[in-house]
């Protein structure tokens, strides 16, 4: 019996888990979390302040008190059943990274359990086994894993056990960081002490500012007996072949339908979990495509939200398995429908309780968000290209641009309503229409309430948009780690608020008033970023021309994208900010070159061993099987007219057969060109260019023949099957 039905077979058959006891949410939230409030139970009234003073403040852990923190956090650990500890770090492979210890040790042969200060303090795993983009050599090992204080410990539960996890930096053993965390951390912090100093231009009772983020998180789900059966999804994370089915989005009803049965399982425990760790999953719902969902938290500090989101990815994958799901958090699973994101809302928030990019009643009148709002759209048209740099990865180029996704061109969306009053800033109007201001939306029927109109509305087609009172930085992939994206725009914000004041300063020395010089720069930035903003649809092919025209770079292709990370300017930027040094900077360009290109060859790989070893074969018994019928049709003397549509698909099989077997081998001899390659940005160019395009030409011939081989030879399930199989 073909595999392919005995997993549909499986599917029809498979009992729904069994439903979780009802629990409110607020008597499990961060139940599995060291939270201040539980460090309030085990530490003395001094080192819980001394601790919480770092948290709130970003110092390092003084050691006088990491001992103290070490045996509380042990003690708690134990009591929650916890049997051993890592440290839990993000290195630059894009997921995260642990090593196991016991709290056991022997002392005179007894067994004694152990946690000591230098065990929460510094760990140790292999440097060189990571991607170090030459920083390391394979010889020289030694690497240093530091406790992140400002990111709670957290006990990570499995059906086997407990662990404490223990959020890190990474660094190699000269101090140079191999991770996401560390330069986060630096960009963070760059942030604040930029926005600070103009947030004092206007309020000089503000001493810290919080970069605050929310991403939301889409993924697909895949029935697990469908999903072993192929090598695509399993090796690549997405489908190399597969015919567009006849249902795919069209009708439109899959997005914020009614979530099916056995999904809502999944998500109840997805939730259950992450509310345990302390993530505040607030959201979930159906997505635009079939079998597509996506859970959003609420909004966190940047460092715990993007820990949080790494969290997250590895519970979705656990939790989907134990629902005999398995969960595709790869950009473009699918062709034909639409790919998956991770939105980055982003925003900022003072200790004084204001959000700065919060318009406020009246946002033309409210400088000190004009301030910032000008300043975060003038740092996306000075970096527009480092931004797309940002987000650039094999997957996402495959769904940047496509029907559903942001284009690869980065534009910043604000809304009518505030664009006519950025306009207005430059050029003030003699008088204004009442109506335009009206913040209510009257519908003229009378059950229902005046609406408030936010300031502005939404645009799914914009890479980067303003959503009332934060920035959505929607081109963010699904899979990726968002410190990428994240770091970039904290430092070119960070950069663009330090030249703001310098320019204040400069007009005040010059004898201009203080609100006068704030009001001039900010026209100035307004209408020097002026091509950057795009109110229209980013999918159109007039955007594309228009862009052009305006000077906007469209850079489709990962390896060319990535060349804006080693430019002088960005060099600079990131130097002169402190958050990587030249060499750092230039082994992490090194290390997405390379993993765009392992990434691609794999691809290629896969493809290859799935049309000669799959598509071929399944096609060439169907064809044998109509030759048989037209020689025993002939055989009787039966008319050759009774005959000829079977000949007919015996022509067209193997004309799509020559087609794969062709691309296939020109796939072949360039990739083995482009390996020939010792440079990463050529080899990386190379497989853009000449192995990459082989994809869709043997695609289209494999996908053809996969409408024509009777359904029974077919070995890989089929997309109406993955996709409404549940």
């Amino acid at each position: 019996m073909n595999p392919r039905f005995k997993a549909l077979e499986l599917i029809q058959t498979r009992p729904l888990t069994e439903p979780l006891d009802a629990v409110r949410s607020k008597e499990i939230f961060a139940s599995n979390v060291f939270t201040l409030k539980v460090m309030k139970n085990y530490l003395s009234k001094e080192v819980y302040q001394q601790l919480k003073d770092c948290v709130d403040h970003g110092a390092s852990v003084n050691r006088t008190i990491a001992g103290q923190v070490a045996g509380a956090m042990k003690a708690w650990a134990i009591e929650k059943g916890a049997t051993h500890f890592t440290h839990w770090f993000q290195p630059l492979t894009g997921l995260t990274a642990e090593k196991h210890d016991a709290f056991f040790e022997l002392h005179d042969g007894e067994p004694i359990e152990k946690f000591s200060e230098n065990e929460l303090v510094q760990q140790e795993p292999d440097a060189s086994s990571f991607p170090s983009g030459g920083l390391r050599n394979t010889f020289e090992a030694r690497g240093y894993t530091a406790w992140d204080s400002s990111s709670p410990a957290f006990i990570f539960e499995s059906r086997y056990g407990k662990t404490l996890c223990i959020p890190s930096v990474f660094v190699s053993y000269t101090g140079e960081a191999l991770d996401h965390k560390a330069p986060l951390l630096k960009s963070i912090a760059t942030l604040e002490k930029a926005a600070v100093e103009v947030c004092q231009l206007f309020d000089k009772n503000v001493k810290k500012v919080i970069a605050t983020l929310g991403p939301e998180q889409e993924y697909f789900l895949i029935d697990r007996a469908l999903f072993d059966l192929r090598p695509d999804l399993l090796l690549t994370g997405r489908t190399l072949f597969g015919a567009a089915p006849a249902r795919g989005q069209q009708l439109e009803d899959h997005y914020f339908g009614s979530i099916p049965e056995r999904v809502m399982g999944f998500m109840v425990e997805l939730e259950r979990e992450a509310h345990k760790l302390g993530i505040p999953l607030k959201t979930r719902h159906n997505e635009v495509a079939p079998a597509q969902f996506e859970c959003a938290p609420i909004f966190e500090e940047m460092n715990v939200a993007i820990d949080h989101a790494q969290i997250l990815m590895d519970l979705i994958d656990r939790v989907a398995r134990k629902h005999s799901f398995h969960a595709l958090l790869h950009e473009k699973p699918y062709a034909h429908i639409n790919g998956s994101g991770k939105h980055n809302n982003w925003s900022m928030a003072t200790d004084t309780g204001k959000n700065l990019l919060s318009p406020g009643k009246n946002p033309q009148e409210n400088l000190m968000f004009l301030a910032f709002f000008s300043t975060v759209i003038k740092a996306v048209f000075e970096n527009a290209d480092l931004l797309r740099a940002s987000i650039a990865t094999a997957g996402n180029d495959y769904r940047l641009g496509a029907n559903e996704a942001p284009p690869a061109i980065i534009s910043v969306f604000v809304g009518s309503q505030l664009s006519r009053i950025l306009d207005e800033v430059v050029n003030p109007p003699r008088t204004r229409n009442k109506a335009e201001s009206d913040p209510y939306m009257r519908l003229g029927i009378v059950k229902i309430p005046e609406l408030q109109r936010d300031t502005t509305d939404r645009n799914r087609t914009s890479p980067f948009a303003f959503t009332g009172n934060k920035f959505e930085f929607r081109a963010v992939g699904s899979s990726a780690n968002s410190s990428n994206a994240m770091l970039v725009l904290n430092m070119i914000v960070a950069n663009q608020l330090t030249e703001f004041k310098k320019a204040v300063l400069r007009k005040t020395q010059r004898g201009r008033k203080k609100e006068a010089a704030i009001l001039d720069v900010i026209k100035d930035y307004i209408d020097s970023s002026k091509v950057i903003r795009f109110e229209g649809n980013g999918y159109s092919d007039e955007w594309v021309e228009e862009a052009a025209k305006r000077g906007l770079s469209n850079i489709k292709q990962t390896p060319l994208a990535l060349a804006a990370y080693v430019s002088e300017k960005t060099e600079a930027l990131f130097t002169n900010h402190r958050i990587f040094t030249r060499a750092e900077l230039h082994a992490r360009y090194e290390i997405m070159l390379e993993s765009y290109f392992k990434k691609v060859a794999i691809e290629s790989k896969v493809m290859e061993e799935l049309a000669m070893n799959h598509i071929i074969p399944s096609s060439i018994k169907y064809q044998k099987e109509l030759l048989e019928t037209i020689e025993a049709m002939a055989d009787v003397d039966m008319p050759e007219e009774s005959y000829a549509a079977q000949k007919e698909l015996v022509i067209q099989i193997g004309s799509h057969l020559k087609g794969v077997l062709e691309g296939v081998k020109k796939m072949t001899k360039n990739r083995d060109a482009a390996d020939s390659h010792e440079e990463a940005q050529a080899k990386a160019v190379a497989y853009a260019e000449t192995v990459q395009p082989c994809f869709e030409e043997i695609r289209t011939h494999a996908d053809s023949l996969e409408l024509i081989v009777s359904d029974e030879y077919w070995s890989l399930p089929k997309y109406r099957e993955m996709l409404f199989k549940r």
